[in-house]
């Protein structure tokens, strides 16, 4: 692991910390992190990883699944124990079920290896994306008595009860309450908050929506807030009426 934590990224560059057994993957995901100005640290073990997230304090992490004693799965189960940090698996598998599974743990997006400097390059720009906060007029808006969303906090209010949403949630239930009434077409979606790259990953809208459903629904399998328009994408009940 890289102990340099004197030095500082560049320009708008992140802490970035790459975990993978293979100094080859490392070296080359170092040498085109540096380049865009991001300071690289480096674990190569999971036990490594969750030290590293605790004392150097990172603003990305990259995962690679396949490590020998603690995989990427189990770290990212034990990394959500303590810390919300966005993380991007790095996978030699392409099946959609290992997809889908680290995306269950709480993994922000993957990656599946081999992948170029550019795909790498954009995933990262995505996550810090959405990141950012969309902008809005009203600090906490009310649904209904149930139900309100404090946008400065990123947190929903749900029988009284605050309750934390991680950023693609929070921008997911921005995106959808905007447009309250209307069905948000499942690409429009994908494009408003994963990014234009993203268009064709649906299964990111449909995981996402449950785990909003299940933070704000009193019933997530029979939905008052977020209705399912099948095959075309979602609306979020109109509250306005």
């Amino acid at each position: 692991m890289n102990p340099s934590p004197a030095i500082h990224p560049k320009r708008n560059g992140k802490r970035i910390l790459v975990v993978d057994d293979e100094p080859r993957m490392i070296g080359f995901i170092r040498m085109n992190l540096e380049l865009e100005g991001h300071l690289v640290i480096e674990a190569h073990s999971g036990l490594g990883a969750l030290d590293a997230i605790r004392t150097q304090l990172p603003d990305l992490v990259l995962l690679d699944v396949m490590m020998p004693e603690l995989d990427g799965f189990e770290t990212l189960r034990m990394l959500r124990e303590f810390s919300d940090i966005p993380v991007i698996m790095l996978t030699a598998k392409g099946e959609e079920n290992d997809k889908v599974y680290g995306l269950e743990l709480g993994a922000d997006d993957y990656i599946t290896k081999p992948f170029g400097p550019r795909e790498l390059s954009s995933r990262i720009k995505a996550i810090f994306r959405r990141l950012e906060k969309p902008t809005t007029e009203e600090a906490i808006l009310q649904v209904d008595e149930r139900l309100s969303v404090d946008f400065n906090r990123r947190e929903v209010i749900v029988a009284g009860e605050r309750i934390k949403l991680r950023p693609t949630e929070y921008r997911l239930l921005y995106h959808l309450i905007r447009n309250a009434g209307w069905t948000v077409p499942h690409d429009q979606l994908l494009q408003k908050v994963w990014g234009y790259e993203y268009r064709d990953e649906a299964h990111y809208v449909r995981l996402y929506v449950n785990y909003l459903r299940e933070k704000i629904e009193a019933d997530p399998s029979d939905p008052q807030y977020i209705i399912t328009e099948r095959g075309v994408g979602y609306r979020f009940a109109d509250f306005r009426e």
